[in-house]
């Protein structure tokens, strides 16, 4: 069996590598010539604990490889971003374009599979742009959709046990595409038709969506009436039916801040409870933004000077360099840009390098020298810092130190 997958990115070349290390010939396909050279060198352009060291084995085991074009294969795959156009309207032309970067490798028996996050329907649209180009392997070929289920940070565990739900645009495709995961997939495999799948990745993501949305209403809410939101849903979690989450500064990434949105925009009468949860997260980065400037102002009227700012996080979530869709690193940005004149700011991020739009500090560094810290991702070198007893100005929208600073 060899396979292709069309895009090298935070779940493409993760799968890919681990398809890799479980008897598959892969060909990893990506237009970036950076992220080609990067991978072949076995340099791992994401972060992801452990995965340098599969890319590396497998590198040198002969059964992986990266290139900018596709080839011939048993199997395609593809794994490519679906990002917004207009008002949050999925945009499936990157789909789209892989798609047609491999129908001139397609022969009789080969699979095709997407795994990019897609509204429903992507999949049999698809179907029909390949049989419109090659109207011969119409009934020849098996056309699936099987979407990502994997936490960044514990890929190379969940890629291998997590179940995964497998679509086919008819039943011998839903088997053909699980005969191919079985090659590394310990999880269930669970088959549907693609349709259903779509539309159960989306699913999950929204459910999740709706939830921190309570969450963070609670946060707001519990801001107005002066409770400890921390302390409140620790308290209500002990309902034995009760599990609410934990509030952030809004919600980020290319799943929980995305998939929502292709649900509402193609169902926006049916949608409203997904679409209100939307707005809440949405605007709980915008409370925080005012919350921070607040917070300098009030600074400067008590001190008679400009305050030092740092800004502790910009990735979407704790522990990972992924900045897709970040709320901490919007607000960053719209604080910055509000009070500008009134705060000299610092921003950290200890799981990147460089950032194009800003200059990073490091944690400690910046912790010692502000008189204002907002923590607006919940790394775990954060929580090391003596923010309790520091006497500063300690906006904690992660729950870090659960109110207690």
């Amino acid at each position: 069996m060899n396979a292709c997958f069309i895009g090298l990115g935070y779940i493409g070349l993760p799968t890919a590598i681990i398809a890799a290390r479980h008897g598959v010939d892969v060909l990893g396909v990506d237009i970036n010539p950076s992220v080609v050279e990067q991978t072949n060198a076995g340099h791992l352009h994401i972060i992801e604990p452990g995965m340098e060291a599969l890319l590396r084995e497998v590198l040198a085991a002969g059964t992986f490889r990266a290139a900018l074009t596709p080839a011939p294969a048993d199997a395609f795959f593809i794994v490519v971003p679906t990002p917004f156009k207009g008002d949050h309207q999925p945009d499936v032309s990157y789909v789209e374009a892989a798609t047609r970067s491999v129908v001139p490798y397609l022969r009789e028996g080969n699979l095709f599979v997407i795994e990019s996050t897609s509204p429903v329907g992507t999949t049999e649209r698809m179907a029909d742009l390949i049989f419109s180009l090659r109207p011969e392997l119409k009934g020849k070929i098996s056309i699936a959709y099987c979407p990502e289920r994997v936490l960044p940070g514990n890929v190379i565990y969940e890629l291998v046990h997590n179940d995964r739900v497998i679509g086919g645009v008819d039943a011998a495709s839903t088997e053909a595409a699980k005969e191919f995961y079985r090659h590394f997939v310990k999880g269930d495999l669970h088959a549907t038709n693609a349709r259903t799948a779509e539309m159960c990745k989306l699913t999950e993501n929204s459910s999740r969506d709706v939830q921190i949305a309570f969450a963070n209403e609670l946060s707001l809410i519990c801001d107005r009436a002066g409770i400890n939101v921390w302390e409140l849903i620790s308290l209500a979690n002990k309902h034995p039916r009760v599990n609410i989450l934990r509030p952030g500064c809004g919600v980020g990434g290319h799943c929980i801040a995305v998939d929502p949105y292709f649900i509402t925009a193609a169902y926006p009468e049916e949608s409203r409870l997904i679409a209100d949860a939307r707005a809440v997260n949405n605007y709980k980065a915008e409370w925080s933004a005012e919350k921070i400037v607040n917070a300098i102002l009030r600074f400067r009227i008590d001190h008679g000077r400009n305050p030092r700012v740092a800004l502790m996080g910009l990735a979407f979530k704790p522990d990972i360099d992924d900045l897709r869709e970040s709320p901490a690193a919007e607000i960053a940005a719209d604080v910055m840009k509000r009070a500008a004149a009134d705060a000299e700011f610092m921003v950290v991020e200890p799981n990147i390098s460089e950032h194009a739009e800003f200059v990073l500090t490091e944690a400690a560094e910046a912790f010692e020298k502000a008189d204002i810290v907002a923590f607006l991702t919940g790394h775990t070198p954060f929580r090391s810092l003596p923010a309790v007893e520091s006497g500063k100005v300690i906006l904690d929208f992660c729950g870090l130190f659960d109110g207690k600073a």
